[in-house]
Parts: structure tokens; C-alpha cells; sequence
């Protein structure tokens, strides 16, 4: 069954490599390990400026794993945030505009003006107007499926997992108006099954939270992105971002996994 997630898949070059970083909070100082200092975030905008990165919208990305694209910039960098917190619109979506960097929001559309942390339906709308936003699916409420699976009986967790698949899909292209086709797991996890699941969902890639660049050996539901925190301050976020982009002197050439 792997091998039939594995999908229409891309360079063959080793070398080939691009990081996904994933974000969640922001604030003026730092209240848990999720959240990052807005000084911690404008200094990663300033390295991937000042060091050549060029960040790219996901479905850039997307597209040339589909080989739908002939290439990828060198250096190329994606930035993502999970969870749908009121400070993306705050404090990131503010700072992304100034540096001019496209962002991908999963979120789980069940807190989406409920919450008192969490964004409005409205404070999406007007990000997304603006061009350089793309909202996209974290699941409905952000289940542990581990746990669901331990709880639940086979046929009601597979219900579950439905739902919770399908629905963000229905509410954030209804609330929205625009495909929602990529999907972050919820704490991350995810398994053979949850993949097969998210794939006959309509989803075409999942995203997970392993600390490693985008390879052409992943699976199209299963795509690791780097955990931004802020201990990355810039000296350590260089050379997180050197460590794992793909070298200047490396071109991207579609292809098809073997």
C-alpha cells in the first residue's frame, strides 16, 4: 500500500531537498515551547532575505512533486503555520506582507471564531483577500488519532476519521471559496491507514511534524517539516536552513520516482 501512496514523484538528484518550516504561536515574549517572539520571526525572515532563500508558495512545491512544474528555485523554503492562532493574524501575517513571503495556514475549522484563541472566520477572508495566504485543512477539531484508535471501536474510529477528514474540506471551501486539497496531521501523527484515508479524501499531500527536509523518498501524505521554536534564534536558524536546503550549485529537474 506504500508504494501506492508514494504518488507521481520528482528529481532523482540525492541532493534534492527542500525544508518546510512549520510555525504555530507568536507573542512579544515566550509563554510555551510553541510559541515564537515576533523579534525570533523577523529575524528567520531576515536570513532567508539576507542568505538568498526563496520562499515559495506550498503548491509550488506541490506542483513540482506532480511534475505539473519543471523546476524549483535554488534555496527553495516554504513556511507554514498549524492551528489557526489569532496571532498568525497578528503578528505573522503583518510581518510575511513586509517581507513579501507567501504562508500556507492548516487549521482546524471547529475553533475558527469559537475559540477565543483562535482566528476569526472574517480575519481569514481578509488574509487570504490580500494574496499570499493559502488556507488549508489541520483536521476538523484536531484529534489525537492514537488515542481515538485506542478509545473507539474499528467502525467508529474509521467514522472519526472520515469526518474529520472530509469535513474541514466542506466548511473551509464554503467559508472560504477556494480547493482545499492539503492536509496537516494533528499532533502529527499519521499511519498507513490515516494516509489511504486522507488520499480517497481528496487530499493531494499530508504533512507531518518529522525534523527533516522534503525528499524525493517521501510519501505525498506523509512530508516532514522542520518545528520552528525560539531557541532558533538567527545564527542557529542559518544553519538549520543550510543544513537542509538543497545546495545553489543543485538543479531541480521534474521527474518520476523509480
Amino acid at each position: 500500500m506504500l508504494a501506492a501512496l508514494a504518488g507521481p514523484v520528482m528529481a532523482s538528484q540525492a541532493e534534492w531537498r527542500v525544508p518546510i518550516l512549520v510555525y504555530h504561536r507568536f507573542a512579544a515574549t515566550v509563554t510555551d515551547s510553541m510559541t515564537v517572539r515576533s523579534a525570533t520571526f523577523e529575524d528567520h525572515l531576515r536570513v532567508l532575505r539576507s542568505q538568498g532563500y526563496s520562499v515559495i508558495p506550498l503548491h509550488d512545491l506541490l506542483d513540482y512533486l506532480y511534475g505539473r512544474r519543471a523546476g524549483l528555485p535554488a534555496k527553495a523554503v516554504v513556511i507554514t503555520a498549524d492551528d489557526g492562532h489569532r496571532s498568525v493574524y497578528q503578528v505573522m501575517y503583518p510581518l510575511a506582507r513586509r517581507y513579501r513571503v507567501p504562508v500556507t495556514l492548516f487549521i482546524y475549522p471547529s475553533a475558527i471564531s469559537n475559540a477565543s484563541y483562535a482566528l476569526t472566520w472574517d480575519e481569514l477572508r481578509r488574509m487570504q483577500q490580500s494574496g499570499g495566504v493559502d488556507v488549508q485543512s489541520h483536521s476538523y477539531w484536531h484529534p489525537n488519532f492514537v488515542q481515538e484508535r485506542r478509545r473507539l471501536s474499528p467502525q467508529a474510529y474509521r467514522q472519526l476519521v472520515r469526518q474529520q477528514l472530509l469535513r474541514p474540506r466542506q466548511v473551509i471551501e464554503k467559508q472560504l471559496g477556494h480547493k482545499v486539497d492539503l492536509l496537516a496531521w494533528p499532533f502529527g501523527l499519521y499511519d498507513a491507514e490515516l494516509m489511504q484515508e486522507a488520499q480517497t479524501a481528496g487530499y493531494l499531500a499530508a504533512f507531518s511534524l518529522e525534523a527533516r527536509p522534503v525528499t524525493w523518498r517521501d510519501s505525498l501524505w506523509a512530508l516532514p517539516r522542520l518545528l520552528m521554536v525560539d531557541a532558533y534564534d538567527a545564527k542557529t536558524f542559518a544553519a538549520l536552513l543550510k543544513k537542509n536546503s538543497q545546495p545553489e550549485s543543485s538543479a531541480s529537474h521534474a521527474g518520476s520516482r523509480p
